[in-house]
């Protein structure tokens, strides 16, 4: 169990009425508004079961190759995984072609999954020149026809995942929300940027809350949530339905459980170096199940070089870690590393630019 640790200094009450399920249609209900983000590279199969028990409230895979798929790559495939301690759970899937987009459809339907998402928003250049992501979303009438057959050839739900348009001339998402409704998609995520921004600029909430006052579908916002006060904050703002949080969870991984315990009123425990301690034991235990030591190293390694952030001598320790080839030794210097901590962490760095190359 995490977060036993000393309350931290967020005491505001919101006004929030308590609701014990949040239905997002397709019958796939809630426990609470904070979802995890599906980002590429990062949430696997192990990263997601950590992040279910740390409070997210849904969960999402990377995003999976349609093409790759039907050419049935092993590393594919094996993306598509999931326990069932993840659900709800989705599988993210992309690509130009809609008969690979329906077989995939119905792959994944096949895995058990509780619904199926279509990233419309990846701004990645080797993604968008051949016509997928973001660059889907140029062409409406083309889209609504790949969505129609995407609902149609599954019984779970089809939801997908944009940005507020390809550029600031093209702002399109109010109109790509109506045909995502038209097709019979289950719920539209918007991340507040357009394709052109990629992770610069602020993202807007104001827009993702005009759409949501126009949408007949239910709208999960996503963008520059990095503190359960922020994550707070654009829900009521918006009045979307759910928020997801992508980058913000990377360095806080704690933020799904603060937000919610915020959402309902109550104190926010801060985590303190043993939370962490704790936690990346636990990844090690569950990526260990699935992966060979090694592979669970180089893994873990990024992790613990976000986690260590504002603790005493973070920037010595994280250069360590990328040296250490013994996995006995880096968990070692791991414990102690954290074990020395005096608790007098920087919280700063949660309002500083982080991975704006992308992720989520």
């Amino acid at each position: 169990m995490f977060l036993k640790g000393p309350l931290g200094a967020t005491t505001e009450v919101l006004s929030y009425e308590k609701k014990k399920k949040l239905s997002m249609g397709g019958g796939i209900d809630l426990e609470h508004p904070f979802i995890l983000a599906p980002m590429a590279g990062i949430t696997n199969s192990p990263f997601r079961v950590l992040m279910r028990r740390l409070g997210s409230a849904c969960m999402v895979s990377e995003l999976i190759s349609a093409n790759g798929l039907k050419h049935a790559s092993v590393k594919t495939r094996e993306m598509l995984t999931f326990k069932e301690e993840e659900r709800p759970v989705g599988i993210q899937i992309f690509g130009e072609s809609l008969e690979n987009l329906v077989e995939a459809c119905i792959e994944v339907e096949k895995t058990g999954a509780d619904f199926v998402d279509l990233n419309l928003g990846c701004p990645v250049p080797k993604v968008v020149k051949r016509g997928a992501g973001s660059a889907m979303c140029k062409d409406p009438a083309n889209l609504y026809r790949v969505l129609k057959a995407m609902v149609e050839s599954v019984r779970i739900p089809v939801t997908i995942k944009i940005r507020t348009g390809w550029d600031s001339e093209t702002v399109n998402a109010h109109e790509i929300v109506k045909v995502a409704s038209d097709a019979g998609v289950c719920w539209v995520a918007i991340h507040g940027r357009t394709r052109a921004q990629g992770y610069s600029g602020i993202a807007d909430w104001d827009l993702i809350g005009e759409i949501k006052a126009r949408s007949p579908l239910p709208i999960i916002g996503n963008g520059d949530l990095t503190t359960p006060k922020k994550a707070n904050e654009m829900l009521k703002h918006s009045g979307v339905d759910a928020v997801m949080i992508g980058r913000g969870a990377l360095r806080n991984p704690f933020i799904f459980y603060q937000s919610k315990e915020l959402w309902l009123g109550n104190e926010v425990l801060r985590p303190t170096s043993t939370d962490y301690l704790n936690l990346l034991k636990e990844l090690k235990n569950v990526v260990s199940t699935v992966w060979e030591s090694e592979r669970t190293m180089i893994y873990a390694r990024k992790f613990i070089s976000w986690y260590v952030t504002g603790f005493k001598n973070c920037h010595e320790f994280r250069g360590k870690v990328f040296k250490i080839k013994d996995p006995d030794e880096l968990w070692n210097e791991v414990s102690l590393f954290f074990e020395s901590q005096d608790e007098d962490r920087d919280f700063s760095f949660l309002e500083q630019p982080f991975l704006m190359g992308g992720h989520g």
